[in-house]
C-alpha cells in the first residue's frame, strides 16, 4: 500500500479543500469521487470512519449504544487513508478494513455510533489531519460546518427523501435479502431525524455552502457544477 499520489497541479500549491455535505443517498460519495478523479485530488467519505468505529465495536463485543465505551474506542484508533491501484482504502491501526464497512451489522450500528458526541469529537481531528496532507474532496454531514469550516468550496447536496430511498433501494437490489423500498424509505426517514436533531454537529448546510438539489441531475453534471465552483474560487 502506498499513500495516494498527488499529481502535478497548480491547485496543489493552493491546497484546495472541497467539502460536500448532505443526507443519506443525496449523491455525496458518487459525486465526490468523480470530482476527486477529475481534479486529481484524494477523496474521503467520512462516513467510513464512523463505520470503522462501529465495525470495531461489534468485533470487540462492545455495545455500540454504550457512549463512554464507544468514545474510548474511537479515541484510541489511528485511522489513515491510503490508495491501492487508484482506489481509496481505509486503514485502522494499519489494517485495511474497507471491505467490512458495509456489512449488515455495521449498517445497523453506524447511525447509533455517529450520534455519539464523544465519537464525533474523537474523529474530527483525524479527519482534519487527513485533509492537511494535501488537496482533498471530503464528503459527510458536518464537513463544511465543523470539520473543514474554512474549506475552499462548500457544497450541500440534497434531494427529496423518496428519491433518495429509490436510489438506495436500486443500489441494494443486487444483494440477497435486499430490503423493500418501503423499508429503505422508513430507514432513511429515521436516519434523517437522527442526523437533523442530534446535539453534536447536526446535519445542516454551512452558511456559505452552495446548495444543489440533485433530483433531475446526473452525477457527472453535479460534479461539473462543483468543479466550476472550484475554478472560480
Amino acid at each position: 500500500m502506498r499513500p495516494i499520489p498527488h499529481p502535478p497541479s497548480d491547485r496543489l500549491t493552493e491546497h484546495v479543500t472541497i467539502a460536500i455535505d448532505g443526507p443519506v443517498a443525496s449523491g455525496k460519495t458518487t459525486v465526490g469521487r468523480i470530482v476527486a478523479q477529475k481534479l486529481g485530488f484524494r477523496f474521503l467519505d467520512t462516513g467510513w470512519m464512523y463505520r470503522a468505529v462501529a465495525y470495531l465495536g461489534i468485533r470487540r463485543c462492545v455495545d455500540v449504544s454504550d457512549s463512554p465505551a464507544m468514545t474510548s474506542l474511537a479515541k484510541g484508533l489511528t485511522i489513515r487513508l491510503d490508495d491501492v491501484e487508484g482506489h481509496e482504502r481505509l486503514l485502522v491501526e494499519g489494517q485495511d478494513i474497507t471491505d467490512h464497512l458495509h456489512e449488515l451489522q455495521v449498517e445497523r450500528g453506524v447511525p447509533v455510533v455517529a450520534a455519539i458526541s464523544g465519537v464525533r469529537r474523537a474523529l474530527v481531528p483525524q479527519q482534519r489531519a487527513i485533509a492537511a496532507d494535501g488537496p482533498i474532496v471530503m464528503a459527510g454531514r458536518d464537513i463544511g460546518t465543523v470539520v473543514l469550516h474554512d474549506a475552499t468550496v462548500k457544497v450541500y447536496l440534497d434531494a427529496p427523501v423518496e428519491l433518495r430511498a429509490q436510489r438506495r433501494h436500486m443500489e441494494r437490489r443486487i444483494s440477497p435479502n435486499s430490503p423493500s423500498y418501503q423499508k429503505v424509505l422508513d430507514d432513511l426517514n429515521d436516519r434523517d431525524r437522527m442526523d437533523l436533531h442530534r446535539s453534536d454537529s447536526p446535519l445542516l448546510p454551512a452558511h456559505d455552502a452552495r446548495i444543489i438539489q440533485t433530483d433531475g441531475l446526473g452525477a457527472e453534471e453535479t460534479a461539473r457544477m462543483i468543479i466550476e465552483l472550484v475554478d472560480s474560487a
